[in-house]
């Protein structure tokens, strides 16, 4: 059972109440993923997050399948953290640590996102060719459109 870690830091010149604000609200998740993954929340996102929320999403991270994500916020520690982890999606496991803390000028978002790929050796073939670059992808994406919303830190 191979588990990989996917770890990105960014820094943004804003305030913590403003990052949490942004990042803790799950209907923001639309705006920071990219356009051809069709990310579309069901359900579950019409409250502020909360341990034990449940929110389920459609979405089309490859070859224009759609898939059903269902995630669970299972830990909450206002303005500092946040974790959501897969019941029910693409992933064997996904769980998905969001730090947020103040620093000169702004703020340092940290995501630690342990996954495990479906399919066994095979999955772990297809790892490093498909789901490594687009998790990468993704997340480049994410960090581009954070400071286009937010301005680039520049402390």
């Amino acid at each position: 059972m191979k588990i990989y870690t996917l770890h990105k830091k960014q820094n943004l010149p804003i305030s913590v109440d403003a990052a949490w604000d942004f990042l803790s609200d799950p209907e923001n998740l639309k705006t920071i993923t990219p356009d051809y993954m069709g990310f579309n929340i069901l359900s579950g996102a019409d409250r502020p997050m909360f341990p034990g929320q449940i929110i389920q999403y459609i979405v089309t991270p490859v070859l224009g399948i759609k898939t059903k994500w269902v995630t669970e916020i299972t830990h909450v520690k206002n303005r500092e953290y946040f974790v959501d982890e897969q019941r029910f999606g693409p992933y064997s496991l996904w769980h998905h640590k969001h730090f947020i803390k103040e620093i000169d000028g702004g703020v340092e978002m940290e995501d630690i996102i342990d996954y495990k790929v479906p399919l066994g050796i095979l999955g772990q073939l297809v790892h490093p060719i498909i789901v490594k670059p687009k998790l990468e992808e993704i997340f480049n994406y994410r960090t581009k459109k954070l400071q286009t919303l937010f301005g680039t830190y520049d402390n």
